[in-house]
């Protein structure tokens, strides 16, 4: 099996039991998974880093502030890297750090 990561990106009212997927390719094992904000992102990045998530990305939608939170939670169990906008356009040209903190 090649690398295990994952995707995460927060939209209101996604369920992280609920909008998930998976992709396998030769070389990754990707979960792509949904939350509504940065708490259950939190608690969905601590279980993906429990089944052997090495490496997550967030989508822009997390401002510097949420990564953070993420890069905390998971400390050196899993390498946090990020998609960057500096206002996203899913979020009515917001940061994250404004809306779901």
């Amino acid at each position: 099996m090649g690398l295990k990561a994952a995707f995460v990106f927060v939209a209101p009212e996604a369920d992280a039991a609920v909008h998930r997927a998976v992709v396998n390719t030769p070389v990754v094992e990707l979960t792509v998974v949904g939350v509504s904000n940065y708490p259950d992102a939190v608690q969905a990045c601590k279980s993906l880093v429990e089944q052997g998530i090495v490496a997550i990305e967030l989508c822009a939608g997390f401002g510097v502030e949420g990564v953070a939170e993420i890069k905390k939670a998971v400390g050196s169990k899993a390498a946090v890297g990020v998609v960057r906008f500096d206002n996203h356009p899913g979020l009515e040209y917001k940061s994250g750090d404004d809306m779901f903190k």
